[in-house]
């Protein structure tokens, strides 16, 4: 049995069928298990936390340890973790409707404290799990079985935030595209700073998918460049163009090496 085999679990896979979260199982199971066929990370090193919300059976899934977490508090949890073992992989994934909503002084602060793991936010900007209700990047006239007649505010734009948060590693990827979030999933991992992963998925049940054109961005380091890039899709594009890849990554310190007691607690 080759590794990525032995990450999977015996658990039935209840999602709906088609569900674009297969996609991005099998995108997190073969970047895992490249590291560890590479002996670069240990299997019991990588670790994991899911919010509440379809995602979240990533952690049903997937044969390492973790925690299920609280819904909007998933960020919090993983930092836990990490103050207490700062050599830990951390893979943590959440909604749209989780982080951008009740969890966004999390995600704001996770920037700010910059620590090395990593985020995987799932957003096809609705509340799918409890039957589609809008969340903050659902666009204006989303109708759900709250609000029939249309979402009346604006969609506001996370990628935006994440850079005006100080972010060191802000990407966007396409769930319909395996290859693509492997190579940004590794580089993710590799990156020494809080990593952000937006996963633009569609709900086949209640809607969300993005639209506009997609295409694919060379990895950037140039702030005023990302601004930019982060203007192109505002969540509410009907015909717009939709970057891909890593918005902007920068080296700055991490949580750990800014913590005398965490950085003496650090491997090589």
């Amino acid at each position: 049995m080759n590794t990525k085999d032995k990450l999977d679990t015996k658990e039935e896979k209840t999602w709906c069928p088609g569900c674009p979260n297969f996609l991005i199982l099998e995108a997190v199971k073969q970047t895992v298990a490249k590291f560890i066929d590479n002996k670069k990370v240990k299997k019991e090193d990588f670790t994991m936390v899911t919010d509440i919300g379809c995602h979240a059976k990533m952690f049903d899934y997937l044969n390492f340890s973790g925690i299920y977490g609280l819904h909007g508090r998933a960020i919090p949890t993983a930092l836990g973790m990490k103050l207490g073992n700062p050599n830990l992989k951390i893979l943590t994934f959440a909604g749209d409707g989780a982080v951008y909503s009740e969890g966004i002084s999390h995600f704001i602060h996770a920037f700010r404290f910059n620590p090395d793991m990593n985020l995987f936010l799932h957003n096809n900007q609705n509340f799918s799990l409890t039957t589609g209700q809008s969340t903050p990047t659902s666009p204006e006239g989303f109708s759900s079985k709250m609000k029939p007649q249309g979402e009346e505010n604006n969609p506001f734009n996370p990628i935006k935030i994440a850079l005006a948060s100080g972010g060191t590693f802000v990407a966007r990827v396409n769930a319909y595209d395996i290859p693509h979030m492997i190579e940004v999933f590794t580089k993710a991992i590799n990156h020494k700073g809080f990593s952000f992963i937006e996963i633009l998925q569609e709900c086949l049940i209640f809607g969300g998918k993005p639209k506009g054109e997609m295409y694919k961005i060379k990895d950037n380091k140039d702030l005023k460049k990302a601004e930019k890039i982060a203007d192109e899709f505002n969540y509410q594009n009907e015909k717009g163009k939709i970057p891909l890849g890593i918005i902007y990554q920068k080296r700055d310190k991490t949580m750990e090496e800014k913590i005398d007691k965490l950085k003496k607690r650090l491997k090589d």
